[in-house]
């Protein structure tokens, strides 16, 4: 089987997820119709199975025309009815298999419980490598969380060239600070829940962010923007980090390099970007991604004003002080981008966060760490170190630094069958934390059990307790010294300073 590269297996996987939203989200019968009014103005939803779901609804006005590559304009009050009762159209993005996809992508939808609040509230943000998913995958329908007595909300924010891109080098200071248009318009929809949550019964003194993959990368960047804290109040993010950001820089950079992308297009003038057609935006991009030296180029960035410092020296100076963080990483990350055995050294397209020969001087200690490791599962964990697991404990550490509390894990269940049979791969998580077992594993009753368990630690977490669930030991906050890790597997065991000798290996290199 032909591996599929990182940024592949993350546009496969969003597009996969896509394509089956008709057939679980909108697979609810016998629904009735409810009313609800916000402050931003009455909407339509539908009732069902005890859970009210509000689809589509807008926090910022549409990113299109003067406002494309601005900063979000929260949504002006509508004051007739709106439907709320169909999903909008994802950002833009590349490929197709008939999901639509729009500029106009500035909403969130809300499940929340029929029964009187007030609920803990938890806003998803969806991974896709900055350039892919939505805010409606079939894998995180909220009625799962609204049954249970959480208000779960699922956002979207502008993706690749529209959310992470500076345009000031090339469009002028009227455009300083694009490359963070998405973590403003994750703030934007935090805002929009700190006011009008309350009418759908969430409590807004108890609103926790977090997500997966770019989802848990962009919570963790958002725990070091300190206008962001008063919008939430605890944060979960699996297999995140806050190390993928760029300089300034770095940032001209990658803009120029996009340019130079866009100038062979015809109409390719600088000032055509304000009105060229967004497909044709999404084209030069997937050009210029796929010329780009190293991995991600279009990344938040450190612009001295939204985001001052790298965010861990400000999580670290305590800018998310007072806080709590669920974190943790899949064992076998990378296995999803490289393959369960990969035959050549890792290239740019597989790191992260370091170029090849920085990489290299940490790689090549590896065999002295794990002397017994063939070579092809010392590539996995070493990609997997370099992108996930050691950035989320710096993650932890800084948050720990600046007087927060930290509860980490590492997930070692392994897939039972299949191409990656053996391993704890990308995301093998997701379907595990929202109760989604597979029915096809091989080891279905051990999958199914693991996932309850997990799930009600993650809903213990939710709504203000410590993580757990029964199949569960104590689990233990974290601290810098022993750093006891939950590991969730076959048999869930708690450790002290696991992969101590391979995590010394990175000291000053991340």
């Amino acid at each position: 089987m032909q591996t599929l590269s990182r940024r592949q297996f993350l546009s496969a996987a969003a597009l996969t997820t896509l394509a089956l939203r008709a057939t679980l989200l909108h697979s609810l019968t016998e629904t009735t119709p409810i009313g609800i009014r916000t402050r931003s103005g009455p909407l339509r939803g539908e009732q069902s199975l005890g859970v009210n779901v509000f689809r589509g609804v807008p926090f910022a006005e549409p990113p299109v025309g003067p406002l494309r590559f601005r900063a979000p304009v929260p949504v002006k009050p509508w004051t007739t009815e709106r439907d709320a009762t169909r999903f909008p159209a994802a950002a833009m993005q590349p490929g197709s298999s008939g999901i639509d996809h729009s500029e106009d992508c500035l909403y969130l939808n809300i499940w929340s419980p029929s029964s009187p609040g007030p609920h803990p509230v938890y806003v998803w943000i969806h991974g896709g490598g900055f350039t892919g998913g939505s805010a409606f995958e079939p894998m995180f329908d909220g009625i799962i969380l609204a049954q249970q007595g959480i208000v779960c909300v699922t956002v979207a924010y502008r993706l690749g060239v529209f959310g992470f891109l500076d345009f000031e080098p090339l469009l002028g200071a009227d455009y300083a600070g694009s490359a963070n248009n998405a973590l403003r318009d994750l703030m934007t929809a935090l805002g929009w829940v700190q006011q009008n949550i309350a009418a759908f019964g969430g409590d807004p003194a108890r609103v926790t962010i977090g997500g997966e993959s770019a989802g848990a990368k962009l919570t963790d960047i958002l725990m070091g923007v300190p206008s962001a804290q008063p919008l939430f109040h605890q944060m979960i993010s699996e297999s995140g980090g806050a190390e993928r950001v760029l300089t300034r820089a770095q940032g001209e950079t990658v803009a120029r390099g996009f340019a130079s992308i866009w100038r062979a297009q015809p109409a390719g003038e600088p000032k055509a970007l304000l009105t060229a057609p967004a497909a044709n935006l999404i084209q030069a991009q997937t050009q210029f991604i796929a010329s780009w030296p190293q991995h991600f180029p279009l990344r938040c960035q450190v612009d001295g004003l939204l985001v001052p410092l790298r965010p861990v020296e400000t999580i670290a100076a305590g800018s998310s002080r007072g806080k709590r963080l669920l974190i943790g990483t899949n064992r076998d990350e990378s296995a999803a981008f490289l393959g369960p055995h990969p035959q050549n050294d890792p290239g740019p397209a597989d790191l992260g966060n370091l170029s090849v020969s920085d990489f290299d001087e940490v790689f090549k200690k590896y065999p002295e760490v794990y002397p017994q490791m063939i070579p092809e599962l010392l590539r996995i964990r070493a990609t997997t170190a370099e992108e996930y697991w050691v950035p989320s404990l710096r993650a932890a550490d800084a948050h720990l630094k600046g007087g927060g509390t930290a509860f980490v894990y590492r997930l070692d269940f392994a897939e039972t069958g299949g191409y990656l049979r053996g391993y704890a791969f990308h995301s093998l998580d997701v379907r595990l934390v929202w109760d989604r077992p597979s029915a096809l594993a091989e080891n279905a009753q051990a999958e199914a059990d693991l996932a309850l368990q997990m799930h009600h630690a993650w809903v213990a977490f939710l709504r203000g307790e410590a993580p757990a669930a029964p199949g569960i030991p104590a689990w233990p906050a974290y601290n810098a010294v022993a750093r006891p890790t939950m590991v969730f597997d076959t048999q869930n065991h708690v450790e002290q300073k696991p992969q101590e000798a391979e995590l010394r290996l990175w000291d000053g290199i991340l």
